[in-house]
């Protein structure tokens, strides 16, 4: 065997080496693909976002505790949708959201910590004591950028569609004239472009905050929660140029 044929062999497999020690540390998804998309918890926020997702040509995995009660939304979406457990959802997305109570991020970050790690994922919750009990008192005080982590390590989160109502959520998506702007915080540049891409394809205007630290600027009770502002009245009310 000659050197020149053995060096270009070690090249490949180095080069095959690097690729999948990328893919295993979440690495970003190729823009413009279609991405896979697991979503736990498909409720008004979740099922909504699953809905604009496939008709922009991704393809989602909904999740709930009752998986088997969420096969005829996936029918209605197509070949595109598809049905499982939350760990199903999260072994599937390229992304994750996760659209579940506040209440449940402890139990779900330790259940689902290893399929979970590293992955992108969009955090929609948000904390009410009437529902999540004194947990709730806490994450507000600090603020959900900096809770949020806390219950799922290991992710590469962004705060996002937390600050829009269901409702909304679904008849807003495309309107006509300029979108309804999406707040989003994070720390990871990436994450962050996938979810500004998410968004879009949604059918509204990504916003950046900021990192995870300013995630509470939109937080449930703050002046622009819920607030239906295009993106120079976002950035306005939030000071940001």
């Amino acid at each position: 065997m000659s050197r020149k044929f053995l060096a270009k062999g070690l090249a490949a497999v180095a080069a095959v080496s690097l690729a999948a020690h990328a893919g295993m540390a979440g690495a970003a998804p190729a823009d413009g693909a279609p991405l896979k998309i697991g979503i736990i918890g498909a409720g008004h926020i979740g099922g909504t976002l699953a809905k604009l997702w496939v008709a922009a040509g991704h393809e989602v995995l909904i999740s709930s505790r009752h998986p088997e009660q969420l096969r005829p939304l996936a029918q209605s979406l197509g070949p595109k949708a598809r049905v499982g457990t939350p760990r199903e959802a999260a072994l599937f997305g390229d992304v994750v959201l996760e659209s579940v109570p506040y209440g449940a991020l402890p139990q779900l970050g330790q259940d689902l910590k290893a399929e979970l790690a590293g992955k992108i994922v969009l955090d929609t919750a948000n904390p009410y004591p009437q529902r999540d009990g004194d947990m709730a008192l806490e994450v507000r005080r600090v603020g959900t950028g900096v809770a949020s982590p806390r219950y799922l390590p290991g992710v590469r989160l962004v705060r996002a569609f937390n600050a829009i109502n269901a409702d909304d959520l679904a008849k807003d998506a495309h309107r006509a004239g300029q979108p309804i702007a999406i707040p989003l915080a994070g720390d990871d540049a990436d994450a962050l472009a996938v979810a500004q891409r998410l968004v879009r394809d949604a059918g509204f205007e990504p916003v950046v905050v900021g990192p995870l630290s300013r995630a509470h600027e939109f937080d449930v009770g703050t002046p622009v929660y819920t607030r239906l502002m295009t993106a120079p009245q976002l950035r306005q009310a939030l000071g940001l140029k």
